[in-house]
């Protein structure tokens, strides 16, 4: 019986493979990791065959755990990291390795995307602000540094339009990894063609965008042998991990609002119109469901930070390293005792937009230990966030309350500080940790109608109240918040002033 869902999800750290069936049940997930190569300050890569690799690893490993035969899945639907730049040749082999999103190399490139198109008119067409995030730079920057490369490209792709071309052959993307290259005309949902030609980029290197419910293939002879699947079984084009994690965490409907703690983190909520910020510190991605998109503000390191923190204390970041971190910095009262900490480790998007911000502990002192230091990360992370929804809040969007999902969503003292820090009640779904695979499984269930539509995101994934603010806590954190502002505002010159030298050197 053809009643099984498999999703992946290529994030940064892996691949997770996850098995739903019809009503949502999640039957079983299998992981397989793959690492991140930064050969230079400001750089971030990944082999795209270690995405690969990652993929049939995790898929075996997950029809083994199910017990179900590969002909009863019915689907395979895909997400993955966004804003990254992949060139292929024409037969679909990459030409180097991936430049992924936490890649802040292309920084003179978005100079040059900003002079020629005009950062006004960029935010309006595709609905986010120039930056060397985007895959636009990326692209420029490979064009100029590595023109025999760009030469023999024919595609450039993101994580899961790779893989989901390993799976079936055919090359693709959806709107909402679309509408994170710079590159997409988000009220249009097509390339932005003035963008393209201003920036004499030519635009047959961009796959067909399609709806992300949109069954692009089935699976080949050859990738079945390589993964265990049946031959032909549909493969969907899925989406990006903001998308398919914001259907994932039952955010279908307008107004509707999470914050995903992962590596990185972001608040998003539903609408049925771009969110345009004067000072441009959100941006807006189109959502799975072709009728809304979702505002958004990302900053890039959350979990990250905390996964930094663990390996300096104990050489790894684990579950236990988690844990115990955890359990110290529960200990810790409100503010750290004075310790605050910007997160700043890897540039920032959402709210500063700055590449050359840097992360640091300020106030220390020979009172703080492992459990001050822990908390302030964890707290560092929650006055970013409170910046992104303030916002929000100023351009009237109604966020009242905030579902919470990602790894991070499974801290109690996490969870407990981000309801404090930004004074609204948290609820977190059943499957948080697995919302970005939901999201992407309910995708492809559309695809091929084993569901009705994206509103099944409601049934499958409630969420019961996880914490509500608490009042001393409120205030302390109020009081506290805008010494944060003011630090990074004071540290901003003293940041480019050391990106200049280390330039230099």
């Amino acid at each position: 019986m053809k009643d099984l869902i498999l999703a992946h999800d290529l994030g940064t750290t892996g691949n997770k493979a996850s098995m739903f069936d019809a009503s949502g049940t999640l039957v079983a997930s299998a992981s397989s990791p793959y690492g991140t190569e930064y050969p230079h300050p400001g750089w971030a890569e990944q082999d795209p065959f270690d995405w690969w690799r990652a993929v049939v690893s995790s898929t075996r490993k997950l029809l083994g755990l199910c017990g179900r035969e590969a002909s009863d899945v019915a689907a395979i639907g895909f997400s993955g990291q966004m804003m990254g730049c992949l060139l292929v040749d024409r037969h679909g082999i990459p030409l180097s390795r991936a430049i992924i999103w936490a890649d802040q190399r292309a920084q003179q490139e978005a100079s040059a995307v900003a002079d020629r198109i005009g950062v006004d008119e960029m935010y309006r067409i595709t609905g986010h602000r120039v930056s060397p995030s985007y895959t636009a730079a990326k692209l420029l920057w490979q064009r100029c540094h590595q023109p025999d490369l760009y030469a023999a490209t024919a595609r450039v792709l993101q994580a899961k339009d790779y893989t989901a071309f390993r799976l079936c052959g055919a090359m693709a993307t959806d709107y909402s990894d679309a509408s994170g290259t710079n590159l997409f005309d988000l009220r249009a949902r097509k390339w932005a063609e003035g963008i393209l030609s201003r920036l004499e980029l030519e635009p047959s290197l961009l796959p067909e965008v399609v709806p992300s419910a949109t069954v692009i293939g089935g699976v080949t002879r050859e990738a079945a042998e390589e993964t265990g699947l049946a031959a032909g079984t549909p493969v969907v084009i899925g989406g990006g991990d903001g998308a398919c994690a914001t259907v994932g965490a039952g955010v279908v409907r307008p107004q509707d609002a999470y914050c995903y703690i992962g590596s990185s983190s972001w608040i998003s909520h539903v609408s049925t119109e771009p969110l345009y910020d004067p000072e441009q510190r959100t941006f807006t991605f189109a959502h799975l469901d072709p009728s809304y998109l979702f505002p958004t503000g990302t900053m890039q390191s959350a979990g990250g930070a905390y996964d930094w923190l663990e390996k300096l204390f104990r050489g790894s970041a684990t579950d236990a390293a988690h844990a115990e971190l955890d359990d110290l910095a529960s200990q810790v009262p409100a503010g750290s005792r004075g310790l605050f900490f910007l997160p700043y480790l890897i540039g920032e998007r959402s709210p500063h937009w700055n590449p050359n911000a840097r992360g640091c502990f300020i106030g220390l002192s020979m009172v703080h230990g492992r459990g001050e230091l822990a908390r302030a990360v964890l707290e560092g992370v929650a006055y970013n966030l409170r910046t992104i929804l303030g916002a929000f809040r100023r351009q009237d969007a109604r966020i009242d309350s905030l579902r919470v999902i990602g790894g991070g969503a499974r801290s109690p003292v996490w969870r407990q500080i981000l309801a404090d820090v930004l004074d609204v009640p948290l609820a977190r779904p059943g499957l948080a940790v697995e919302a970005t695979s939901l999201g992407a499984a309910i995708a492809a269930g559309v695809g091929v109608g084993l569901l009705p539509g994206y509103s099944v995101a409601s049934e499958w994934a409630p969420a019961d109240p996880a914490e509500t603010p608490g009042a001393d806590n409120v205030q302390g954190y109020d009081a506290l918040y805008p010494l944060f502002c003011a630090a990074y505002e004071a540290l901003a010159p003293l940041y480019n002033e050391i990106a200049t030298q280390m330039r230099s050197d």
